[in-house]
């Protein structure tokens, strides 16, 4: 943990209920334990039987995730009736009429990923490589792309799933967002959008602060003075068209900070009219 972190636990309003507390934590790691089982019996049980019915065609993918994006909403509002993590969006329809875009936002947690693609079903995402050394392998190395695979694969992947009208979910940070300081973005998401022809739809995730489900955080944590509040923000659509003019490591710089001052504007619009306790870091 770096100083900076230290500084913020430090800083961390106290708990006023500590009953509460010890509730949502418990709550949390038994999440965490039923998403890897049920991530492992997918594996295991559901996708062999997806495989089978999909015999001689191309869709396993396609269906696998429609599939986990199903089990996540399920998972989701699990979550949602204990009040352990609370959605806010304007529109489901929005989301689920996203087609061939590469989906972008800020990483402030382990839920970002399940919240995007349960609300996005025709999308595959790239994950950490690591991932694939826990309870969740079975269902990364069938259904999604790890960050470890090469990269002139992963455009390759993404092109043909895109030209499908499927959406490739990248976080330009590269890891999730620090609560003291900013990551810098990363080009990968648009040299993926460039190669695929997509353009880039930027999503801002804000709500309470995600202590406990970020980096470095304790097992044993949860926010100290309210639930996990996700709201989730459609941003305007990057169109590519305006770079089409300049050279590729030109475009995807210039679409990278493109990509990067939309989702940083919207989250210092956010903190200006958000009335939680806490404010998500992003």
């Amino acid at each position: 943990m770096s100083k900076n972190e230290i500084s913020y636990k430090s800083e961390l309003p106290k708990i006023k209920n500590i009953f509460t507390y010890a509730f949502f934590c418990l709550a949390k790691i038994i999440a965490i334990i039923f998403f890897g089982v049920g991530a492992m019996v997918l594996a295991i049980v559901v996708f062999p039987f997806i495989r089978l019915f999909t015999l001689g065609h191309k869709d396993f993918g396609i269906i696998a995730r429609a599939y986990v994006s199903h089990t996540f909403r399920t998972f989701l509002w699990t979550l949602h009736i204990v009040r352990a993590a609370i959605l806010k969006i304007d529109s489901r329809k929005d989301f689920r009429n996203i087609h061939s875009k590469i989906i972008v936002a800020n990483h402030p947690s382990l839920l970002d990923f399940v919240y995007i693609m349960s609300l996005v079903p025709n999308s595959t995402c790239i994950v950490r490589g690591g991932l694939t050394h826990t309870p969740l392998r079975g269902v990364i190395k069938q259904a999604y792309i790890t960050n470890t695979t090469e990269f002139d694969d992963v455009l390759v992947e993404c092109k043909k799933l895109t030209d499908k009208g499927c959406n490739v979910i990248v976080f330009p940070e590269g890891t999730r967002s620090p609560r003291i300081g900013r990551n810098n973005y990363k080009k990968g998401a648009a040299r993926i959008a460039l190669y695929c022809g997509c353009d880039v739809q930027p999503l801002f995730i804000g709500g309470s602060d995600k202590y406990g489900l970020g980096k470095h955080d304790p097992l044993w944590s949860y926010n100290h003075v309210e639930n996990y509040v996700y709201d989730i923000k459609m941003l305007p659509v990057i169109s590519i068209s305006q770079f089409k003019d300049l050279s590729e490591p030109i475009a995807a710089k210039h679409l990278t900070d493109e990509m990067e001052k939309v989702i940083r504007g919207a989250g210092d619009e956010y903190a200006k009219t958000y009335t939680g306790k806490t404010l998500n870091n992003y």
